[in-house]
Parts: structure tokens; C-alpha cells; sequence
């Protein structure tokens, strides 16, 4: 009698077990994806992407579509190269699990210990700082902070970046709060350096991309690629017309933010990737190790479109991937962006799935609308159209950010306090350097000393606030720049905000403080 309620019991758990994962129900439909794709390029105004799909360690999808470059069009193929900005972050998370397995670090070892010349604000937190805090977006610095001290490139080195962590306010508690960061990730970069004795780009490339045979589809250093490369080139939309934008760096520059986002790399040579990813790390890092990486380190809070769209209960940062469920199944995601460029990848591991999507322009609408279409086929999850929800997001968010810019524009009063020779002068703020403001013709101008790309014309807006006009219109990130006076009405200071609400984080113009440098 046990032994037959015991049977039962069993065929009940294994029923059970069966019903309650997702199971692989239909594959995909190459014309149809086909057919979405070009509806969302059109829609989205993008020029070429690259997308590849791996499933139980086949491919099942490795195609270009488009062209590389408007004014040339060169067809995007598999193997063109792309920026794929944040998706390096997991490279770098890679390369420290390494060096954890090769027992020459501990992810929780001292950051000091390694860089003796890096500093935060408080010194406590200094001395505590871990290596596994750099890498989870929970150090207590604001959203982005200090990356105007590479965006748009500069003349910035590392070592100058590690130093000026130091003058980056705190704006929550140590480890208590999720806030994206870049600049750790440079520091994360210089930790590698210095623990293995090679420069950041040489251990990725040997210890990573050599070791997985993906060399010819992705460079760490992107000094190893020329303009004859097949690589992809950025666009945006300026004004609804499509332009190609200057690169942040130029094949065969440096790049100093490579551990943050600096990688090249090809739809290829990314499933190879993924894929190793989606086996434990087998053949690069130990299941101990990565099982690490994909374990949650900072919680970050379910947004209700999350909740609503995918049933989400839990959202978290782990090392170098962000986590969350969705559909009742683990989902393990990166995005990247940079100027005129975006990319996305997302692992399934209970369905030994992997997906990129590679995207030569900055709308991410067509990106995200062609993975949820992906995942919802091959995770059979309903039959949302999500090009045209995505389009309809796109709308709202513009709509809100206009009205909420011309609602400024209103109390526009175009009248200074001061006549503009007084606004003149050198400004100098401890992270981001020295900003002139200088006159040309009967504008004032602003131009950044290291930065050499933010520069341009300052039109009065009212009293001491002025907006600044980039003369590289592709940055989309026009700011108010406001001037303080000390009691005797003379300029001492100068402090600014973005324009729209639309401006991507990276332009953290609120973090800097100018103080008037003595004439």
C-alpha cells in the first residue's frame, strides 16, 4: 500500500514538475522574423542590424540586415563588427572570475590593495570597497556618475579617472541603493591591469576571445581595427532626418572606457559567447565562479511594466548581467549604448537560449521590439505586436518631454542680469576639469578643456541662465547653464542641467560644480 501511495506521489511531482516549466512549443519562422525586422527598421528609422539566435547549442538564426554605413551601403552581415558599449560589462565580470579561478584575486578583496591611488569621497568607504562593489552598480554614486569625464571621448586616462573618483558625491548609502554606473567599471578595468600584469585589452583578448576562438569577430583593443574593417557605423536622427555621427573614438584611438564599454564585436562571435554562458562557463570559467556572476548582488525595484508585461516579481544586478523572471523563467539580459549605436542580448538558460541584436543607430524601440518578438515566439508567451507597442511608448515619452520643454520655455525672459563680458572667464570643476566661456562675436561660448566635443554657443534664457547649444548636434543633450554671483553680484560659479528629459544619463551634467577660477 506505501509503495503504491509513494508511486502516486511521484507521478504527482513529476507532473507537476512538467507543468510548471515553460516548454519549448514552436520554433521560428524565418520569413516572419524577416518580416518583422524590416517593418520595425522601417518604423524605427535603422539602418542595419545583426541578429543572431542560439538554442541547445545550435544556431538557429545568424543573419544581417541593412547596410553599415547610409552614405556607402555596405550590407551588414554577420560578422560586422559593432560597439557593443555595456555588453562589455560582462567581458570584464568574465575576466575577474578568471582571475579568481586562477586564484590571483578574491572578489571581495580590497580595491586599495590593488590601485593604492583610489579613493571615494568618505574614507571609510574607501578602505571597505571591494572589488565585487565595482562591479554592482551599488557604491552610493549617483546614476552616471562621472561620466561626463569620457562622454563624449576626452582626453581623460584611466589613472586620472581612478584619481577623481574621489570628488564624486554620494547621493545614498553604501550598498544600499542600485544606481547604473560606468566609471567603476574603468576602475574594475585598472584592478585587472594591475592584478595580472597586462593592460586591461591584452587579458581579454588572450584570456577570452583567443581562448574561444572568436578573435576575428571581436577586439577588446579597438586600436586593432581599421576603417576597412567590417565594422558597423553609428547614425542618428536628427530633426527626422537619418545622419551618420562621428564615432566616440576612431578605429585604431584608444579607448579608455573599454572595461565599461569599450568591446567590438560581431553577432558571431556573441552567440559564441552567450553560449558559453549558457554552459556554466564550461572551457573559461569554473560553474563556481559563474554561478556567481548570474547570482543577484543588488536588488533593483520591479518596475510595474515589468510586473504587467511579464509577471516580474524580482529584479537584480548579479556581476556584468542584470536578472529578473519573466514568464515564470529566469532572464538574464545586458543592454549597451553608445552615440549612435545600441545593443542587447538575453539568455534563457532553462531553455538553453540565447539572442543578440545589434542596432547601428540609438532608438532602442526597433532592439527591444525585435527580442520580445524573438523570446515570444520561442517561449510561446501571446502574440503582442511589439513594434507597434514600443512605437506607441516612443510617441508618449517624446509627447511628455516637448510639452514638459516648451512649459520651461514660457517664462523665457530674455534678459541678463549682468552685460555677458562679466560671464567670461575659466571655470574649473575637480573631476570634469576646466570649461572657458569665452565671446564669439555677440554670443558667449562654452568649450571644455578635455572634452573637446562639448563645445558651443550660449543664447540667454533669463537672468543668469543661458542655454548651451552643441555644435555636434548628434549629442542630443543641450543644457542650461546657470550662473551664480557672489554678494557683490560677481560671477563665482557655474552649475548646469540637461535640456530635455530624453538626455541620456551619460550626459551627468548636474554632478558638476564650477567654481570661477581667480582672473
Amino acid at each position: 500500500m506505501l509503495q503504491k501511495f509513494m508511486k502516486k506521489i511521484l507521478i504527482l511531482i513529476s507532473l507537476y514538475l512538467v507543468l510548471s516549466i515553460p516548454v519549448f512549443s514552436r520554433d521560428l519562422d524565418e520569413k516572419e522574423l524577416d518580416a518583422f525586422v524590416k517593418t520595425a527598421m522601417e518604423r524605427f528609422k535603422i539602418p542595419g542590424i545583426a541578429i543572431g539566435i542560439i538554442k541547445d547549442n545550435k544556431i538557429r538564426h545568424l543573419k544581417g540586415y541593412g547596410v553599415r554605413d547610409i552614405n556607402q551601403n555596405e550590407l551588414i552581415d554577420a560578422d560586422t563588427m559593432y560597439s557593443i558599449a555595456s555588453n562589455s560589462k560582462a567581458f570584464t565580470a568574465s575576466a575577474i572570475a578568471i582571475l579568481v579561478d586562477d586564484g590571483v584575486i578574491n572578489w571581495d578583496d580590497k580595491v586599495i590593495d590593488y590601485l593604492p591611488n583610489f579613493r571615494m569621497m568618505d574614507p571609510w568607504i574607501t578602505a571597505e570597497f571591494t572589488i565585487r562593489d565595482l562591479l554592482t552598480h551599488r557604491s552610493g554614486l549617483g546614476l552616471g556618475a562621472g561620466d561626463l569625464m569620457f562622454w563624449p571621448s576626452t582626453g581623460v586616462t584611466r589613472e586620472e579617472i581612478v584619481k577623481n573618483v574621489r570628488y564624486l558625491k554620494m547621493v545614498s548609502g553604501f550598498r544600499a541603493k542600485y544606481a547604473y554606473d560606468n566609471t567603476l567599471y574603468v576602475v574594475a578595468g585598472e584592478v585587472i591591469s594591475a592584478a595580472s600584469d597586462m593592460s586591461y585589452e591584452d587579458f581579454v583578448q588572450t584570456r577570452i576571445m583567443n581562448q574561444l576562438s572568436i578573435s576575428n569577430g571581436c577586439k577588446a583593443d579597438i586600436t586593432k581595427i581599421s576603417n576597412n574593417d567590417n565594422i558597423a557605423t553609428p547614425h542618428v536622427n536628427i530633426d527626422g532626418e537619418l545622419r551618420v555621427a562621428s564615432r566616440l573614438n576612431k578605429p585604431g584611438e584608444p579607448m579608455v572606457i573599454a572595461a565599461a564599454g569599450g568591446i567590438q564585436c560581431s553577432a558571431r562571435a556573441m552567440l559564441k559567447w552567450l553560449n558559453i554562458h549558457l554552459s556554466d562557463g564550461a572551457g573559461l570559467i569554473s560553474k563556481t565562479q559563474h554561478e556567481e556572476m548570474l547570482s543577484p548582488q543588488t536588488i533593483i525595484p520591479v518596475s510595474q511594466t515589468d510586473k504587467s508585461w511579464y509577471g516580474t516579481n524580482f529584479t537584480a544586478y548579479g556581476l556584468g548581467f542584470r536578472l529578473k523572471d519573466y514568464h515564470g523563467i529566469k532572464h538574464v539580459s545586458h543592454t549597451g549604448g553608445l552615440l549612435g549605436m545600441l545593443t542587447y542580448v538575453v539568455m534563457i538558460p532553462d531553455q538553453n537560449l540565447g539572442v543578440v541584436v545589434l542596432t547601428n543607430q540609438e532608438n532602442g524601440s526597433a532592439m527591444r521590439a525585435i527580442m520580445e518578438n524573438i523570446l515570444q515566439v520561442y517561449l510561446d508567451t501571446g502574440n503582442v505586436d511589439w513594434a507597434d507597442r514600443f512605437a506607441k511608448i516612443r510617441e508618449q515619452n517624446i509627447a511628455r518631454a516637448t510639452k514638459k520643454v516648451k512649459e520651461e520655455q514660457k517664462s523665457n525672459q530674455p534678459k541678463s542680469v549682468l552685460p555677458l563680458e562679466d560671464y567670461t572667464g575659466l571655470y574649473r570643476d575637480k573631476w570634469f576639469g576646466d570649461v572657458s566661456i569665452s565671446m564669439k562675436g555677440n554670443l558667449l561660448y562654452f568649450t571644455a578643456q578635455k572634452s573637446l566635443k562639448l563645445r558651443g554657443p550660449l543664447n540667454l534664457f533669463k537672468f543668469n541662465t543661458f542655454k548651451v547649444r552643441w555644435t555636434d548636434r548628434s549629442f542630443n543633450a543641450d543644457a542650461y547653464a546657470i550662473f551664480s554671483t557672489d554678494f557683490e553680484g560677481k560671477v563665482n560659479g557655474l552649475k548646469m542641467k540637461a535640456i530635455s528629459p530624453l538626455t541620456d544619463f551619460s550626459y551627468d551634467f548636474h554632478d558638476l560644480n564650477f567654481i570661477k577660477v581667480a582672473e
